[in-house]
């Protein structure tokens, strides 16, 4: 009996990552959709999104943050930050008391065409989530926290350890 309890909890496993791979799919086709909308690259149109995103939340990002974020070399980043301050999409500010730190802000006509293009989602999704009790909410926040951290911190660990050494491929001729 144990173990059938334990292959269902495992096969529940199963079906909850792969309903979060399905979820990261359709979030990385929306972010691609929302670039086309914009007529942007999508790596423009994700590094304004996290620009706009970190300004929501009270934390704006410099230019080395938005690098890590979105994978990109400083060279990259600084190329792909003077394309979108050229096109008014973002400034660069040096509010902070020590005038070397760069703050990212995202241009006013940004977050009016991100709350046009994920409004109706937005509603979508609440509309969804009210139907759940306030406690299963939290424990399902805790949750994706977790699975955050974890996935976190197995990017980090990557970035520290060198790939494995490749083995040459005797089949090609």
């Amino acid at each position: 009996m144990e173990e059938a309890v334990r292959d269902g909890v495992a096969e529940q496993r199963e079906r909850l990552m792969e309903s979060l791979r399905i979820y990261g799919g359709h979030y990385a086709e929306l972010s691609r959709r929302f670039a086309a909308w914009l007529g942007l690259h999508s790596t423009d149109a994700t590094a304004v999104l996290e620009i706009a995103a970190a300004e929501e939340r009270g934390t704006p990002l410099s230019p080395a943050r938005l690098s890590e974020r979105i994978s990109l070399s400083t060279g990259a980043t600084t190329a792909l930050l003077n394309r979108l301050e050229s096109a008014g999409h973002i400034t660069r500010a040096r509010e902070h008391s020590d005038r070397r730190i760069v703050t990212l802000r995202s241009g006013a006509h940004i977050q009016e065409r991100a709350d046009e293009f994920f409004g109706p989602l937005a509603h979508r999704l609440d509309a969804a989530m009210s139907h759940h009790p306030p406690r299963l909410l939290e424990q399902f926040e805790a949750f994706m926290a977790e699975l955050n951290t974890t996935m976190n911190s197995h990017l980090t660990d990557q970035d520290t350890c060198p790939p494995p050494a490749r083995t040459p491929d005797h089949r090609a001729p």
